[in-house]
């Protein structure tokens, strides 16, 4: 039983490890007013996207954006 004990505890702290990081890119992402704006797009939506899941690495000096296009509507 000690091997399963070890495997819930080293999940339980991933876990943890995870949601500090989303959290924290969360925070990077609000510092940069990403969600002010009420007027969205593809390229807002995943530059936001990418700045919560990189996280921590907005502090040492990432700076994610997406430039995205979506198909125009045929006539």
């Amino acid at each position: 039983m000690p091997t399963r004990r070890v495997s819930t505890s080293r999940s339980r702290a991933i876990t943890i490890v995870v949601l500090v990081w989303l959290l924290i890119g969360l925070a990077a992402a609000a510092q940069r007013n990403y969600f002010e704006s009420s007027r969205t797009s593809c390229a807002k939506v995943g530059t936001v996207l990418v700045t919560v899941v990189a996280g921590p690495l907005n502090y040492v000096g990432a700076n994610p954006k997406i430039d995205c296009s979506a198909p125009q509507p045929s006539r």
